[in-house]
């Protein structure tokens, strides 16, 4: 109890509340402002989600929502593509400062930018590489923190076949370089075939020649060895992703939040909440414990109308963020204590029976969370993007319960997407410190 008391008192208490009780009634109040005249039962609703550390939404509700802050309510965003010009990476640079200030962590693909040694044309300099320019954000990033803001995070994308890669993925060896930045290459299967035949990899930026070629399964064990020495890079499959989106038609992927839990498209931002397993563990500690899956999907249902709310009442430090987040209307809904939750089950965490269980939860919580979109959808409309045909046609939705597909192409869709496991790492330490994501 002492660390979520501080937690609570240092990240997300507000000016005049004497306990956790007033945060939550001044959460559940700000965000049913989106349900109009109808909103009383719906603060009802949201309060008793949060009571008892049910549901935890993002860092940026519980912090920002009902305090009258010029703050998102979004932890994160992917910002917009960075042009090859000096005037397009200096705006790049200004919407992060502006993103940053008002509490949201951003995340970058650096792969449009020319490798270092290269000649801009226009002017006859020679380029230093997107590496060399991630070291402006980062001190921007710093510089933000002095000034009172949320500490910054960042993340940076580049491509596997990027002529810089090999300097991207031991950019972090010194660990006083880029720390307000995570970086992740962007894993092709064009590479992974590469590396499994032991092949040759060329490494080339768009319009030019190919700058050079290495050997596949050296750039591999390269990413690796970073990886294992330094926890830096970690490794985005940027092919599956792209092929897992219900919005592939519409959109291309190529970057991610800072935590890595969303791939998010350009000023695409993570609306995150986790419900908490602790909470739905019924006679934790006997022979009689069980996980109460009737009240995760409950609690899953009101969790999506809340984080859908939360879209209509947050600021967004850019419109094109706005645009982006009501025209698709995407959710980060994932859990958080499961480790604790198999504790008080009785199970050890890498048992076949837990696994089993990890596995009914997920489901639960995925068939929730499209159930309560689809009935959303009826009361409220689809998100605009919405084309049903094309939706229902993507892989991932091929994978849903029959039934589902069936309400999404008789009622539509309220979110594009609905699902994500965030890390939950300091909102699991304020829930009595439970096990995090």
């Amino acid at each position: 109890m002492e660390i979520s008391r501080h937690v609570w008192e240092t990240r997300y208490r507000a000016a005049g509340e004497a306990g956790i009780r007033d945060s939550w009634q001044r959460v559940a109040q700000a965000i049913a402002q989106a349900e109009g005249d109808a909103r009383a039962p719906w603060v009802e609703r949201f309060y008793a989600l949060l009571d008892g550390f049910r549901f935890l939404p993002g860092g940026r509700i519980l912090a920002g929502a009902g305090t009258g802050h010029r703050v998102t309510l979004f932890n994160c965003f992917v910002m917009g593509a960075i042009e090859d010009e000096l005037e397009s990476i200096f705006e790049a640079l200004k919407e992060g400062a502006l993103t940053l200030q008002q509490g949201g962590g951003v995340g970058y693909d650096f792969s449009t930018l020319r490798p270092a040694g290269t000649q801009a044309q226009a002017t006859g300099s020679i380029a230093s590489g997107p590496v060399s320019f991630m070291h402006i954000w980062d001190a921007m990033c710093a510089t933000m923190l002095s000034t009172g803001a949320r500490r910054g995070a960042m993340m940076a994308t580049l491509r596997c076949d990027h002529p810089d890669i090999e300097t991207f993925v031991d950019a972090k060896r010194n660990p006083a370089v880029l720390r307000h930045f995570n970086l992740s290459v962007l894993v092709s299967d064009a590479l992974m075939a590469a590396v499994a035949h032991d092949a040759d990899w060329p490494l080339v930026f768009p319009g030019q020649r190919v700058t050079r070629t290495v050997r596949a399964r050296a750039l591999w064990q390269r990413i690796l060895r970073a990886a294992y020495d330094t926890a830096e890079p970690g490794v985005l499959f940027v092919d599956t992703i792209n092929r897992d989106n219900p919005l592939a038609a519409i959109e291309t992927l190529s970057a991610t939040n800072p935590c890595g839990e969303i791939p998010l498209p350009p000023y695409g931002a993570c609306d995150l909440g986790s419900l908490n397993l602790t909470a739905c563990v019924v006679a934790p500690f006997t022979a009689d414990a069980r996980l109460d899956l009737d009240a995760l999907a409950a609690s899953a249902g009101t969790a999506v109308r809340f984080l859908d709310d939360v879209i209509d009442v947050s600021r967004y430090p850019l419109p094109a963020q706005a645009e982006q987040a009501r025209r698709k209307r995407r959710l980060g809904l994932g859990i958080t204590g499961l480790a604790d939750a198999l504790v008080m089950l009785g199970l050890a965490y890498d048992s076949a029976a837990a696994r089993e269980l990890a596995s009914r939860a997920m489901q639960t919580l995925r068939d929730a969370a499209y159930r309560a979109s689809i009935d959303l959808a009826r009361a409220k409309g689809s998100f605009p993007a919405f084309e049903r045909d094309a939706w229902l046609a993507s892989r991932y939705a091929r994978r849903l319960p029959p039934d589902i597909r069936a309400g999404i192409a008789a009622h539509g869709l309220r979110n594009s997407h609905l699902l994500a496991i965030a890390p939950a790492g300091t909102i699991s330490l304020l829930a009595n410190n439970c096990s995090s994501g």
